[in-house]
């Protein structure tokens, strides 16, 4: 149970939620491999081979060694990828293939931080181009994501600029906190994956989502709440129980490109506001 409406006399909270199993139920960057598919961005084999990587993402989760060698092959399948092209893509497909996927109790749980006063940041591993709409789409205040390197050419280069995973996720959090005066003990934290721990660590309330086995274990060793999220819900079903409008996403990383690509995402939010 949440605390109630934050006292503004105190210093500012947040609440940081991982993504992949924790707000949706799947991987966002695997779930896009048939658009990118379709888009020509990838062939078959590459698209095979990703539905099989979600499988076993689905299945139990990634470890360490996974996770490095799934960063590896995906920074060389994007390589030479425009990213603009990856954002029209990205911006056309995403309520079709995200909205549907957005856990119930996790839609819940953001409406209550920000009634609450509380920012809502979207901590994740998967790529910006990919993170920041599905922000904006949720309503979060803030997004953090690996960012990849684009050349001259608008072109991914295949190499990491910035990579929100494991010690990196707690570190963004850290800096958060320091520009934005969140008070930590009294900040919130969610995922689904030990990899997180360092994450998890790093505020007051530390909550194991859908948790593997090894964050189970730390979580009933520490006594940390355990949430079981499994009830997928289309955002546009949960319209008319809106409480607050959703805000916009002041992302952490790069601004999300040229008005075309995110007309789509405008037209979703003054609609959801006029609703609300």
């Amino acid at each position: 149970m949440l605390r109630g409406v934050e006292n503004h006399s105190l210093p500012r909270a947040a609440a940081f939620f991982d993504l992949d199993k924790t707000v949706i139920a799947k991987s966002s960057t695997l779930t896009f491999s048939k658009s990118f598919y379709q888009g020509g961005l990838i062939n078959r084999r590459a698209a095979l081979r990703t539905a099989y990587a979600q499988f076993v993402f689905l299945a139990g989760g990634l470890d360490h060694d996974q996770m490095e060698r799934m960063r590896e092959y995906l920074s060389t399948l994007c390589r030479g990828w425009n990213v603009q092209q990856v954002r029209e893509i990205v911006a056309e497909t995403l309520h079709d293939l995200i909205d549907p996927i957005i856990y119930d109790e996790a839609a819940s749980l953001v409406e209550e931080h920000h009634t609450a006063g509380r920012d809502v940041v979207i901590v994740s591993t998967s790529g910006a181009e990919v993170v920041e709409p599905i922000g904006e789409l949720l309503g979060a205040d803030r997004v953090v994501a690996t960012r990849m390197v684009v050349g001259d050419d608008g072109c991914f280069t295949g190499e990491v600029e910035y990579y929100a995973y494991g010690p990196t996720k707690a570190e963004a959090i850290r800096e958060l906190a320091a520009s934005e005066g969140y008070d930590l003990e009294r900040c919130y934290a969610y995922s689904d994956s030990a990899t997180d721990l360092p994450m998890l660590q790093a505020v007051g309330h530390p909550h194991a989502v859908n948790p593997d086995r090894a964050l189970r274990r730390e979580a009933v060793a520490r006594g940390w709440p355990v949430l079981e999220f499994r009830h997928p819900v289309p955002l546009k079903k949960r319209l008319p129980t809106l409480s607050v409008p959703p805000r916009p996403a002041l992302v952490a990383a790069a601004a999300i490109g040229a008005a075309a690509a995110t007309a789509g995402l405008v037209w979703y939010a003054n609609r959801r506001r006029s609703t609300a």
